[in-house]
């Protein structure tokens, strides 16, 4: 699920698509100390479709081990990737610790392989050699996230990285491609639907209304970059149409308060309604009772507040971070609602209480929880089951228009599309969606689908 990573191999050039460490259980993050199954230093380029850990977390590794070819990304991405590396560096060098292992990676390994970045627009074909190009579209998952094209010896590669989730808010919907030979496509969502994206905000309203009613608290753990500055824009907006009432917004998260200042620097990757609010000079993701907590000890005072209150901390998936602290306290309260927005990897802590375990420990201390425990999954930046067939039909040129209807089944049949795409690759996904979504893609689209293995080769 985590840990992209894929090699290409073209008339003696290696490229590699996304680096990024694998997150969840220990045994998922002990594998990041695996040395990768080829040599660094024989890689010429790196293409890094976004800034999640999952996609960057190994690219100072990389370095470390020889690499010092050039990575390609968007403008966003590299101001991004500082924050996001220089964090991990510092919580993977107290697990390291902790289990006595030399850091995978350290502070000079992140300013050594930051000097490489060389960013691109999107929609500008670059050319990497003579004989192979690339070329950026927007994926509208997360700020500058990327679809990489890539062209060589005749044959046209789509690389989907992570698909976005559209509409949202502040980011522009996902570009569709017109033309592949072969597709590299993601699959996190790849057997359900989200919710409809009408619905959303409204169970948000619904969260924060039931939590001001009980005088709890709502818990939200928090992606630092997307999701809480998604949250942020929404509650802002229910608060200046009087749809709840102004109630205090802690941000506990320093991570996601450098990302939401990086946010505020690429008004450009917007979509034309937050722009347009941007340039009217309006603040989208600040509003009266919003407290941005930087400091340690600006955090621990947030328990000291009344309830109701709202907390926005990381981790995502409440395997670290400030999101623990709070989580510890008010999970054992009834009166208190805990709001998972973003998807939880299988047995991370999140994914353990989300599927209705009620006896956890948290930092060493055993938690019953009794605060109740609530899902948006449209809050999800990843594209769900219906999408991204969706998005693969529109490279596979059906012969008549395929409707976005909003129904789980695309219509037509096998027969319906041409030859256009040989073959799909399914990766970055668990075992159960990447089934259901290749059977799908096989019986609707006529599509030949491979799902491959860890160090799996393919001849194209």
């Amino acid at each position: 699920m985590t840990g992209s990573n894929t090699l290409l191999e073209t008339g003696g050039t290696k490229i590699i698509v996304d680096c990024g460490l694998h997150q969840g259980s220990r045994d998922a993050e002990e594998t990041n100390w695996e040395k990768p199954s080829y040599e660094p230093k024989e890689i010429q380029f790196v293409i890094i479709t976004h800034s999640h850990i999952d996609h960057i977390g190994r690219l100072p590794y990389l370095y470390r081990l020889g690499f010092r070819g050039k990575v390609i990304s968007t403008r966003p991405v590299v101001e991004f990737a500082r924050i996001f590396l220089e964090d991990t560096c510092r919580l993977m060098t107290e697990e390291a610790k902790d289990h006595r292992q030399e850091p995978l990676f350290d502070e000079n390994d992140i300013n050594g392989v930051l000097t490489l970045f060389e960013t691109t627009d999107y929609y500008q074909a670059k050319d990497l050699t003579e004989n192979i190009q690339v070329k950026l579209y927007d994926a509208g998952h997360i700020l500058g996230s990327a679809i990489v094209e890539i062209k060589a010896e005749g044959k046209t590669l789509i690389f989907s990285g992570d698909l976005g989730n559209p509409p949202v808010p502040i980011l522009r919907d996902t570009d569709f491609i017109e033309k592949a030979d072969y597709v590299v496509m993601e699959s996190t969502y790849g057997d359900r639907n989200h919710d409809p994206y009408q619905e959303r905000k409204i169970k948000l309203e619904r969260a924060i209304e039931k939590v001001i009613a009980n005088s709890g608290v709502l818990l939200l753990p928090a992606f630092a970059m997307e999701r809480t500055q998604e949250i942020l824009f929404e509650i802002n907006d229910l608060i200046e149409k009087s749809a709840i009432p102004k109630i205090p917004v802690y941000i506990d998260s320093p991570l996601a308060i450098k990302a939401t200042e990086i946010y505020k620097k690429f008004p450009d990757y917007y979509d034309d309604e937050s722009r347009k609010l941007v340039e009217g000079g309006d603040d989208i993701f600040k509003f009266p009772g919003a407290v941005f907590t930087k400091s340690s000890e600006e955090s621990k005072k947030i328990d000291l507040s009344a309830n109701p209150k709202i907390i926005i901390a990381g981790s995502g998936m409440s395997t670290g971070g400030r999101i623990l602290f709070h989580e510890r306290k008010y999970l054992p309260d009834p009166n208190s609602t805990l709001l998972i927005i973003g998807f939880q990897v299988e047995r991370s802590l999140g994914r353990r209480i989300k599927d209705g375990e009620k006896d956890i420990k948290i930092q060493g201390q055993n938690v019953h929880v009794q605060a109740s425990v609530d899902a948006i999954e449209a809050y999800s930046a990843h594209a769900d089951q219906q999408r991204l067939k969706f998005w693969l039909s529109k490279i596979a040129r059906p012969i008549y228009p395929v409707r976005d209807n909003g129904d789980a089944n695309i219509g037509g049949s096998a027969t319906t599309f041409s030859n256009g795409v040989k073959k799909v690759f399914l990766i970055h996904g668990e075992d159960e969606p990447k089934n259901v979504l290749m059977h799908q893609i096989k019986d609707e689209l006529g599509l030949e689908v491979a799902i491959p293995k860890k160090n799996e080769s393919f001849e194209i």
